[in-house]
């Protein structure tokens, strides 16, 4: 298995046509344009199809068109335009039309700066499309991670027939690492298209996809089956999570993406110092993973987050008390420190009961 070096856009970029993608939409943004910029020279190569869309909006529809048939396609974007493909998102959730989303976060809110953030965890989990739903998103720690996530998200989305966002903060994005690419990953079994999918009908049958339940008690069946059946498929199987020196631990930090990579850093000095201090790290938002903070020999959870701390609620919810989950957070842009995160949790080991 051959590594080479790879930015982590174009790592992302590349993986989705390992992964099949044939059709990708999209538009440019930082700090993800490397994505589109690499597709647009190397998918054609592989027989796919590039389209730099005139919007997100037209993106995101395109791409309702082009999953409908049964392709595996995929778009990408950031923060605020991933804001502009949230009604999109809803059709393709209505349609069970499979699809992958890469959101590179940068900070907010609007157009906010293009510097790296993780204001955005809030929208990939729960979105501003309407309805009843849930919206699978993982949440990759290094660009490996982004390039098997990326792999393993079209077939979630065809198992599923259902969109799939991958979301990394814009560091992951822009930094360089060592990747492979055929690393391997589940292989889910897929509805045949057969079933489904626009212009693959058997004879004397036609498959339709549409944005409109007839009535209300049709509406009420479909939100009912994917609740039942979809998604309490997910929930029992897609959470996941890592776990670093929690063997022992007393307090837990909590974090994702690059933030879950500092605060492994200051997990690690201040076990140098006998504190007895692990990692959280959820590698997906939906389905949240509860069973880590289940732990009862926890004293506190700090989570850490390039954000206002839009993950602390689920810690809260996961592990049933308030009273010991904190916060410590950078926004806007800016990017947390080691240092920050140890000083922090002497503070809070200090004060804890």
């Amino acid at each position: 298995m051959a590594k080479v070096i790879m930015k982590g856009n174009e790592a992302i970029a590349k993986a989705a046509i390992v992964g099949g993608c044939r059709y990708f939409m999209g538009y440019p943004i930082t700090p993800q344009n490397e994505v589109p910029e690499y597709l647009s020279r190397e998918l054609p190569k592989v027989g796919g199809t590039f389209i730099q869309a005139e919007s997100e909006v037209a993106a995101i529809n395109m791409v309702y068109g082009a999953g409908a048939s049964g392709a595996r396609v995929m778009t990408s974007s950031s923060s605020p335009g991933i804001a502009l493909k949230q009604e999109g998102i809803g059709y393709l959730i209505h349609g069970e039309v499979p699809a992958v989303i890469v959101s590179m976060m940068r900070g907010g809110p609007a157009l906010g700066t293009i510097q790296p953030a993780q204001s955005d965890y809030l929208q990939a989990k729960y979105g501003g499309s309407n309805g009843d739903k849930h919206l699978p998103v993982l949440l990759p720690g290094n660009i490996q991670e982004a390039v098997d996530a990326v792999k393993y998200a079209f077939e979630m989305a065809d198992h599923y027939r259902h969109p799939v966002i991958v979301c990394c903060d814009g560091l992951i994005g822009q930094m360089m690492e060592p990747v492979e690419f055929d690393h391997p990953v589940e292989v889910k079994s897929k509805p045949d298209p057969a079933d489904w999918a626009l212009g693959c009908s058997r004879p004397g049958e036609r498959n339709f996809i549409y944005g409109i339940s007839d009535d209300a008690p049709d509406c009420e069946r479909r939100n009912i089956r994917n609740f039942e059946g979809k998604y309490a498929e997910m929930a029992a199987t897609e959470a996941r999570y890592e776990e670093f020196m929690m063997d022992d631990a007393e307090y837990a930090m909590v974090g994702y993406g690059t933030t879950s990579r500092i605060l492994r850093t200051a997990v690690m000095e201040l076990r140098k110092e006998g504190i007895k201090i692990g990692l959280i790290r959820p590698k997906t938002a939906w389905p949240f993973p509860e069973a880590p903070f289940q732990n009862k020999n926890i004293k506190k959870f700090i989570v850490g987050e390039m954000s206002m701390g839009q993950m602390v609620d689920d810690v809260i919810l996961a592990c049933g008390d308030k009273t010991k989950v904190t916060f410590y957070g950078r926004c806007g842009g800016v990017i947390p420190t080691p240092e920050e995160y140890i000083d922090y949790a002497k503070k809070v080991i200090g004060g804890a009961e």
